[in-house]
């Protein structure tokens, strides 16, 4: 493990979905506090670092990264999600960032059919919303939401999917390779940039508007 591996801090998120009669499938995000060192104010999927609990002597890292990503939803917002339920969507580290760098497992998890209501854990989040991918991207762009570069190419990547099942099915028929943008210059722009064959519709942005915290 390089110098740079070992600084990302291991985290995990978990991508809650359910299906809507009416249309496409509704997210679960939350609204980060203001105060917060990392993406203060962003609109993000719950989840949060590895923490010691979540390991045991049998689990490799992607275990912990399940047992974490379903603690912090839990904690975040109230919703307990099965183990069992969770499918591996993509793992992201960027590097050549000034803020804390983490290693994040992105799983999906189709939401269960009953569950008491949700609550946000006020040190955790400011609010929580069900809200279509394209819905918290058209908010993004008119200005009344944030949301950091990850999250923003997961959002596209999740817009594509007309149920929990489309999704499913693409996650498990898409790699999960580590994914670390990269500044790269085309006609004289500079441009973050992910790779294109991971499965998202867009794979750059404009670096003087990308928010990367």
């Amino acid at each position: 493990m390089s110098d740079s591996d070992s600084q990302a801090i291991p985290a995990a998120t978990l991508v809650v979905m359910r299906d809507s009669p009416l249309g496409s499938p509704e997210l679960l995000m939350v609204e980060r506090p203001r105060t917060m060192a990392f993406a203060a104010g962003a609109m993000v999927f719950p989840g949060g670092r590895i923490d010691e609990a979540d390991w045991s002597d049998e689990a490799g890292l992607e275990d912990a990264a399940r047992r974490a990503a379903i603690r912090e939803t839990k904690e975040e917002t109230g919703l307990a999600v099965g183990n069992d339920s969770l499918v591996p969507f993509a793992r992201w580290r960027p590097d050549n960032v000034r803020h804390r760098r983490f290693d994040t497992f992105f799983f999906l998890a189709a939401a269960p059919l009953a569950h008491p209501p949700l609550r946000p854990q006020p040190s955790e989040c400011e609010r929580l919303l069900w809200v279509t991918a394209q819905a918290m991207l058209d908010m993004v762009g008119e200005g009344s939401a944030s949301a950091i570069f990850p999250t923003i190419r997961n959002l596209e990547r999740l817009a594509q999917f007309a149920s929990f099942a489309e999704a499913r099915e693409h996650a498990l028929a898409t790699p999960i390779e580590i994914i670390s943008p990269w500044i790269e210059e085309v006609d004289g722009e500079r441009w973050l940039t992910i790779p294109s064959h991971l499965g998202y519709p867009v794979t750059r942005e404009r670096l003087d508007t990308a928010l990367r915290a």
